[in-house]
């Protein structure tokens, strides 16, 4: 009974000090997580977790290491804002995954991210055709920044109220050289049909293909797996 008295204080008594060091740490750090952040919090729920789950744990040098993780959050946030180098030391960089309709596979690699998880990413942006896609970055954080080729842009046709009869919608039949038939299927295409529309523009083996998708006009955009050697421009923080 007593362990369960204990567990009830320490709940009571370290959740508004984690409510007041989280406040402190500012909103940056609950809604981007960037990687020291992502650390500092999961810091935070291994000390206070082992805190509540333990009375036989002293709970004074608990409150003790949550200030002080605290403060040392806030202190390389300040360093990061002053010092530009260290920021990009102690974090991820912008990485270019889609540049003029292109995935990039190597970069691509690089994230860690698949072109599904990209796929999807895009999708929530309202871009569901990778060929509309100017420059797409993966952020620091994770986040997704996508911006879209001027004349794709759908405001334009709202503006001069012309009808689009045609979703700007397009479905990948090759992901990583693996053609996808039942996409073709369902478009009542097949895989001669492919095959002979890559031969017109000189790619004679859809291994060579790292992602291929057709809109509802049968309209292909391709990217190659050698298209990762393509010149992007720099993106810094």
């Amino acid at each position: 009974m007593s362990d369960i008295l204990i567990i009830v204080g320490r709940v009571l008594t370290i959740l508004p000090i984690l409510l007041i060091i989280t406040i402190f740490m500012g909103k940056r750090a609950i809604g981007e997580l960037p990687v020291f952040d992502f650390l500092v919090i999961i810091t935070l729920s291994s000390v206070v977790g082992a805190d509540i789950a333990d009375p036989n744990i002293n709970h004074v040098p608990t409150i003790t290491a949550v200030i002080l993780i605290g403060l040392l959050q806030k202190i390389v946030s300040y360093v990061k804002l002053a010092n530009r180098r260290i920021g990009r030391l102690i974090t991820f960089e912008p990485t270019i995954v889609v540049y003029d309709g292109t995935f990039l596979q190597r970069n691509l690699k690089d994230t860690g991210f698949s072109i599904d998880n990209i796929l999807q990413m895009l999708r929530d942006k309202g871009v569901f055709d990778s060929s509309e896609v100017e420059i797409a970055i993966i952020e620091a954080n994770g986040s997704l920044s996508v911006l879209k080729k001027p004349e794709k842009n759908p405001v334009t046709v709202e503006d001069l109220q012309i009808e689009q009869t045609i979703s700007n919608i397009s479905y990948p039949v090759i992901v990583e050289g693996i053609v996808h038939t039942k996409v073709l299927a369902a478009k009542n295409l097949n895989e001669e049909w492919l095959q002979a529309e890559l031969r017109k523009i000189g790619i004679t083996n859809s291994k060579d293909v790292f992602f291929a998708s057709i809109n509802l006009l049968n309209e292909m955009n391709i990217s190659l797996y050698d298209d990762q050697f393509m010149e992007t421009p720099p993106i810094q923080h």
